[in-house]
């Protein structure tokens, strides 16, 4: 399957890209932004992160016409500040992450992410360590279950979909994708089961982002990401989830408030400066010809922000 970049001529226009600037693409996956950004580098560099040690070594494939401007990091967006650190670079001129699960990981059945394919439950981002959700559906707790589900995958029949995974895995242990998919359907009514969105894309969804922290991760992002823009530097971030694009857009309001004194205060006495200013003061979302293109940018939301 040919990889689509999710609304890449309007992240690249956010970025702002000057061809001597240093840039960030935070989520790699299989190096389609990455390629348009470093396409418009001249002296300048882009560090390429990913947490999947695949994407790093795929994307090295697809872009090694680029080498010599592309430093590829194994490791967590969330770390952002340490990969900098390491790499003795004190602030860049751009960042873009793409949220959620990248393309190579869903069309890989083998990586669990897909109730398309029959494999084994793992949805780990990275593989090197970590729970996977085999554990998860097999030894977390019904209350926890059901939290993940209704929270993270906004699905309504979370409580009976959880209350099905612990009966079932009481008789023998839930091995495949396969076998969450038959529970999911076993569980909701046959109404449910005839919508046009899989019945089962809530749950691994919200399975997968409490497997990877995603929302953790992205909150410790946001905290530090402005911290490392120069000034007018740029953050784009294309959010896929309503939990996602909520935390998005509260950080960049903060960065662009400054002040977090009580509103019955008089006059500020944090002396908390504003950092940032918002870009896009509404989301941009894909145009119907994207969407029509590329289904899996339907939820699509890009935010951005400059440094001030």
């Amino acid at each position: 399957m040919e990889h689509v970049p999710v609304l890449l001529d309007e992240c690249i226009e956010g970025l702002n890209i000057k061809p001597d600037g240093i840039y960030v693409d935070g989520t790699l996956g299989r190096g389609g932004h990455a390629r348009r950004i470093v396409e418009r580098l001249d002296t300048g560099r882009l560090i390429a992160i990913d947490r999947d040690v695949d994407a790093i070594k795929e994307a090295g494939t697809l872009l090694s016409a680029y080498r010599d401007k592309i430093d590829f990091v194994h490791g967590n967006f969330s770390d952002l500040a340490k990969v900098l650190d390491d790499m003795h670079i004190e602030g860049v001129d751009g960042m873009l992450f793409d949220l959620g699960v990248s393309s190579p990981q869903l069309d890989k059945g083998e990586r669990g992410f897909s109730y398309m394919h029959d494999a084994p439950l793992d949805m780990r981002m990275d593989t090197s360590g970590g729970e996977t959700a085999f554990d998860a559906v097999n030894h977390w707790s019904e209350a926890q279950l059901k939290k993940v589900f209704y929270e993270f995958g906004e699905e309504r029949y979370a409580g009976s979909i959880a209350r099905a995974i612990v009966k079932k895995r009481s008789e023998q242990p839930i091995q495949t994708t396969f076998d969450l998919n038959n529970i999911i359907l076993y569980a909701i009514p046959a109404a449910a089961r005839r919508e046009p969105q899989h019945p089962s894309k809530r749950c691994f969804q919200g399975l997968r982002i409490a497997i990877n922290d995603e929302l953790g991760s992205i909150v410790k992002l946001l905290e530090g990401a402005p911290d490392h823009l120069n000034i007018h530097g740029r953050i784009c971030v294309i959010s896929f989830h309503s939990g996602e694009d909520r935390l998005v857009k509260t950080a960049f309001a903060a960065g662009a408030k400054g002040c977090n004194c009580p509103k019955d205060f008089p006059v500020c006495v944090c002396g908390i400066s504003p950092q940032l200013r918002i870009i896009t003061k509404k989301p941009i979302t894909p145009s119907v010809q994207e969407v029509e293109q590329n289904p899996r940018a339907r939820s699509a939301k890009l935010r951005v922000a400059e440094r001030i």
